[in-house]
């Protein structure tokens, strides 16, 4: 199953990127590229859903993207993460 929910990508420092994931409490990923924060973004999204499915909690609702207002210099992006929920499911 695909999940996805918008990031906010920022620079922090020369040479660092940080994710921030304003729908999932507490996750956030960073990286030395945007590509690299974007691929640590996936984990940490896939990593906190797939926590939350496990303890029975209710996935928050998605942010739309135009209702984000980012600070200057920071980009919003939807981030998917695909989630097997049933073994062999997609196989």
């Amino acid at each position: 199953m695909k999940f996805v929910y918008p990031a906010v990508f920022r620079e922090t420092a020369p040479g660092r990127i940080r994710a921030d994931f304003p729908d999932l409490e507490g996750c956030y990923a960073e990286g030395e590229t945007i590509e690299e924060a974007l691929e640590k973004a996936k984990e940490a999204e896939t990593d906190w859903i797939m926590l939350e499915l496990e303890e029975g909690c209710d996935l928050p609702p998605r942010s739309r993207l135009e209702d984000l207002q980012p600070e200057n210099g920071a980009v919003v992006r939807n981030v998917a993460a695909t989630i097997r929920l049933t073994e062999g499911y997609d196989e």
